[in-house]
């Protein structure tokens, strides 16, 4: 399935009523997960650390679970990065402060759960800076700067620096598309 390119503000981006389940999102995503070296338990991990950090943290598992598939193709074992300020991000959502196993695979629930739940705890920052509600708008501004570190709410396809099409990237994901 390919992707749209949407760009503007938050009302030019597909509504949250357009956004498939987790359940659907997860399972058109097993294939990409397990071509990146991931073993069938660590994909089983990843979806337990989604729900666990979902109802910890208060994130959608449909957004955290995208997120993962933009930074990390939901690979455990992803190397670490440098952000635009040349600090380290890693893990399977690619944040600064996150743990990270490079190369690694057949990790334990504990280690995927650190991952998830350090690039969860970033974004509800994101969200929480843009008034924490659950709706379409909050999360794709709140998706802007957890990319870029701040936010064109005018368009949100302006990546400052950063990805362009992130934002749009992650709408498609959460219609259940896949690249």
């Amino acid at each position: 399935m390919g992707f749209t390119s949407y760009s503007g503000p938050a009302s030019s981006f597909p509504a949250m009523s357009t956004w498939a389940d987790f359940d659907t999102i997860f399972n058109n995503n097993k294939t990409a997960m397990l071509a990146t070296g991931d073993s069938g338990p660590d994909v089983g991990c990843i979806y337990n650390a989604v729900n666990s950090a979902a109802a910890a943290i208060g994130v959608e598992q449909r957004v955290i679970f995208c997120i993962i598939m933009q930074e990390s193709t939901g690979n455990v074992g992803v190397g670490t990065t440098t952000d635009q300020d040349s600090a380290a991000t890693g893990g399977l959502m690619q944040c600064s402060g996150s743990p990270a196993f490079p190369g690694q695979h057949n990790l334990t629930q504990d280690q995927v759960n650190s991952m998830v739940n350090a690039g969860t705890q970033h974004f509800k920052q994101n969200l929480e800076q843009f008034g924490n509600a659950d709706s379409a708008e909050t999360i794709y501004q709140a998706l802007r700067a957890y990319n870029s570190g701040s936010c064109d709410s005018s368009n949100l396809s302006n990546g400052l620096g950063a990805t362009d099409s992130y934002v749009s990237d992650i709408a498609n994901r959460l219609q259940g598309k896949t690249n």
